[in-house]
């Protein structure tokens, strides 16, 4: 593929970018040409080595659950973290934080150690803005950089993040300099696009819930199409099954890139 600068398609929001984490998200994306954030939700470490050698040129991030993985080991999983820097890929654990800050700081070590290894986590504010100070501080004790994505909506059916929570997620998150971006509905672009309007174009937003079958998943997801969320206002479209469950898995992957990233021109242009 033609090789494309980052800041040829993100346009502005590169050039204004003070965030060291968005604009390495920004220059894989462009090296990729891939919005595709993979997610990981393999038991073993086997499963998630075969995804990296598999899917790993056509996505531009990998989401962890690192306690779904009942095999882990800190050598092996510092290996799972080689290969996916080897393959330009971000991490992403998906953790959801949601402690007081003393707490969160203490969660990003602990046996797993998330401050040395991941890129990017996932948190609630539930408990005030003091999670992400706590969330900051884990990284730095590594002497680390790292971005927090807030959970302003989720996909799932029936979940209790209303509009007024939402509000306030994307008020406080918009003015921490600690948060890189917001988790939004990829299953409701119209709700996706009020969201944008409320976030600026400072943050980013990522997606689950999309999926090139739309309609309803296993235990309560719901899909929307991957091209329709990124023209909304998503920056990054998290897939799961679409992609590992899939009969090619690379095949589908590069699928999706595809979808995302000439979606991403057509917004940007």
């Amino acid at each position: 593929m033609p090789y494309v600068m980052a800041s040829g398609v993100w346009g502005e929001r590169w050039s204004n970018s003070t965030s060291d984490i968005a604009r390495k998200y920004m220059e894989v994306a462009a090296r990729k040409q891939s919005l595709v954030c993979l997610a990981a939700d393999r038991n073993t470490m086997a499963g998630l080595f075969d995804l990296i050698e598999e899917v790993g040129p056509h996505i531009a991030a990998l989401k962890t659950h690192v306690d779904l993985v009942d095999d882990w080991t800190s050598d092996s999983w510092s290996e799972f973290c080689k290969a996916a820097a080897d393959a330009d890929l971000l991490i992403f654990e998906d953790r959801k934080f949601a402690d007081i800050g003393k707490i969160s700081r203490s969660q990003m070590a602990g046996i797993y150690d998330i401050r040395s290894w991941a890129d990017l986590v996932t948190s609630h504010l539930i408990s005030g803005p003091d999670v992400v100070d706590g969330l900051q501080s884990g990284w730095g004790d590594v002497g680390r950089k790292g971005g927090v994505l807030l959970l302003a909506q989720m996909s799932s059916r029936g979940n209790l993040l209303s509009p007024e929570y939402t509000d306030e997620v994307v008020a406080k998150g918009r003015e921490h300099p600690g948060v890189f971006g917001f988790i939004g509905n990829g299953s409701r672009p119209e709700e996706l696009k009020q969201l944008r309007k409320k976030v600026g174009v400072e943050k980013m937003i990522w997606t689950p819930g999309v999926n090139l079958s739309v309609g309803d998943g296993e235990m309560g997801q719901r899909y929307g199409d991957p091209r329709e969320a990124v023209l909304a206002g998503s920056d990054c479209i998290i897939v799961g099954s679409g992609i590992h469950r899939a009969n090619n898995p690379a095949a589908a992957a590069k699928e999706y890139a595809s979808s995302s990233w000439n979606a991403l021109v057509e917004r940007e242009s």
